[in-house]
């Protein structure tokens, strides 16, 4: 008979112990929040005001995201830059074919060959990042490279 009251003497403070940590970390949590309820009331009106004006803003700023939205396949997306020498070792790796394309693909190849006595530019234009007119080899690797080829 004594062991069974021991037993549930132990039971009882093995509860105790943990209604009393479920206390503890019960108040920690609510330590935060006003203690009367005016300050409550004012709390939540306060947390309110702020939310109304979280929600302006963003209804302002609403127009702005969508114009950049519609406007980002325009933007330049893919880069890339080939060096080369166009004069068979001569010059030292000094001429360039740069290609930029947007979103889509669309854009432009941009070659310098550059000479003992001058340098040439010149410009070819890419749809879907094939070019328009035939693309050189130089031309051609600087827009696989961009596309991450």
């Amino acid at each position: 008979m004594e062991f069974i009251a021991l037993a549930i003497a132990v039971a009882a403070l093995v509860v105790a112990g943990a209604a009393y940590s479920m206390l503890t970390r019960e108040r920690r949590r609510y330590a935060g929040l006003p203690r009367d309820s005016a300050d409550l009331l004012e709390s939540i009106r306060t947390f309110d005001e702020d939310l109304a004006n979280v929600e302006a803003v963003v209804a302002k700023i609403v127009p702005t995201v969508r114009s950049l939205e519609e406007r980002m396949p325009g933007a330049l997306r893919y880069a890339a830059v080939v060096t080369f020498d166009a004069q068979d070792e001569r010059t030292g790796l000094l001429s360039k074919s740069i290609a930029l394309m947007n979103e889509r693909k669309d854009g432009l190849v941009i070659t310098l060959l550059h000479g003992p006595r001058q340098t040439l530019f010149f410009t070819k234009m890419l749809r879907n990042g094939t070019g328009i007119e035939p693309l050189s080899v130089e031309e051609q690797a600087a827009v696989d490279r961009a596309l991450g080829g």
